[in-house]
């Protein structure tokens, strides 16, 4: 039987095929032609934009005591909003891209060091008022690019091993990871009682010794419809839209089913009641597309390669059995299968060693330039997934009391300017 298909298909149909390709060749070559030419020519005038920005970074000094619930930044990320081409001449001559941010941790040798990092300029002013505004003990620096940690570390393969992380959700994006409003952070409540889940995460950065470093870096854009003036042929899948469509897949699959014409009930779960909960409080905020991403870097002599589990292992702070959480997607390294094939043929060990030093050079080159959503490392090696507001929150705010981390730098007050009516002896 398969064999008469076989020749069915190598007699019949793929000559058909091969007369209809042909047929339509003078219509499909200059069409694919014209498509190519298109991406490319986007890329080329995208990179032509980027390359003239004149993008900022800040380092935020936070104070010993900071008695505000994560919600306080929440209030900063909404101030994040950057719109992008208007129109198509903005889009496919100028090349203009939408605004994107970077939420960033660094441990240098132990010492942590909380940064926000911007692709433009004009948003200095506004995002530097919104810090003070929620946090006026703080203390905001702008760091020169040539003070800039990631250009501060030298990369020698020869006295440097690093190992670079991303992060995906291990679920649909309507599913929210674990937040500070699961953990009853935005309730006032005592020191000793407050849970943070960043505690871990700054624990682990305050682990680093000396000639190691560890970094963390969250990029966001704003997250809203896209169509052709974004590049996108097909419109981008409704995020709300899904949202409610699993709602009411959910309360389905909790109704019973009747006889008669009479509906029945949901009878949900308290587990199903709280998913929908959760759901709703989530597309009820501002959403940014998002990638998460970081590296363990250390002199040979003194690399520990338990920090790369704990990494990990730190992340899982935000995960939830019945929602959400972060997973590792990829990393500087070959699959293991290819490893396996290396024991048996040892001519792959060199393509191992060639392709682990491709993606550690792509992957910290990408780092450096915060570069994600638009080219040169456009969606580079998997795709953005949509946090909102509070689980970014969650995941990046300043620590009060409850971080007790020795290596966290506190400053002990915030400077001031001097009062305005200050009487001044000639």
């Amino acid at each position: 039987m398969f064999l008469e298909l076989l020749t069915k298909f190598n007699t019949e149909i793929l000559p058909l095929i091969y007369k209809i390709l042909f047929v339509l060749s003078p219509i499909l070559v200059p069409v694919i032609l014209i498509y190519m030419a298109v991406i490319l020519w986007v890329r080329y005038v995208q990179l032509k934009y980027i390359s003239k920005l004149k993008p900022f970074l800040f380092e935020i000094r936070i104070p010993k005591d900071i008695q505000k619930s994560p919600l306080a930044m929440e209030i900063i990320f909404a101030a994040m909003q950057a719109s992008g081409a208007a129109t198509y001449t903005e889009a496919y001559l100028d090349g203009k891209v939408k605004g994107w941010f970077s939420l960033e941790l660094a441990s240098i040798e132990g010492q942590i060091h909380f940064y926000i990092w911007s692709s433009e300029t004009k948003f200095k002013k506004i995002l530097e008022a919104q810090i003070y505004a929620q946090y006026p003990t703080v203390e905001v620096y702008e760091v020169p690019p040539e003070k800039d940690y990631v250009r501060q570390f030298n990369f020698d393969p020869a006295k440097h091993i690093i190992w670079g992380l991303q992060f995906k959700l291990l679920k649909k994006d309507i599913y929210p990871i674990k937040t500070y409003v699961d953990y009853n952070m935005d309730k006032d409540q005592k020191d000793e009682y407050r849970i943070d889940p960043m505690t871990a995460v700054l624990e682990f950065l305050g682990s680093a010794g000396k000639g190691q470093q560890i970094w963390m870096q969250i990029l966001i854009k704003m997250h809203n419809k896209e169509d052709l003036k974004n590049h996108r042929l097909r419109e981008r899948g409704n995020w709300e839209k899904e949202a409610l469509e699993e709602i009411a897949d959910i309360k389905k699959k909790a109704t019973p089913e009747t006889k008669g014409d009479f509906p029945g009930f949901p009878n949900m779960t308290k587990g199903q009641t709280e998913t929908i909960a959760a759901i709703e409080r989530g597309i009820s905020k501002m959403a940014f597309d998002t990638m998460i991403r970081g590296f363990y870097l250390s002199n040979k002599e003194v690399f520990n390669s338990s920090y790369i589990s704990g990494y990990i292992g730190a992340m899982r702070q935000y995960n939830s059995l019945t929602l959400n959480g972060l997973r590792l997607s990829k990393w500087t390294d070959v699959s293991d299968n290819l490893k396996d094939w290396s024991t048996l043929f040892p001519f792959l060990k060199k393509v191992i060693t060639l392709r682990k030093a491709k993606l550690t050079n792509e992957m910290f080159d990408a780092y450096r330039l915060r570069s994600f959503f638009f080219p040169p490392y456009q969606y580079y090696r998997q795709n953005p997934f949509i946090l909102n507001t509070e689980e970014l929150a969650t995941i990046y705010h300043f620590p009060g009391n409850v971080s007790a981390t020795p290596t966290l730098p506190k400053i002990a007050s915030k400077k001031s300017e001097p009062p305005a009516n200050l009487p001044i002896k000639n």
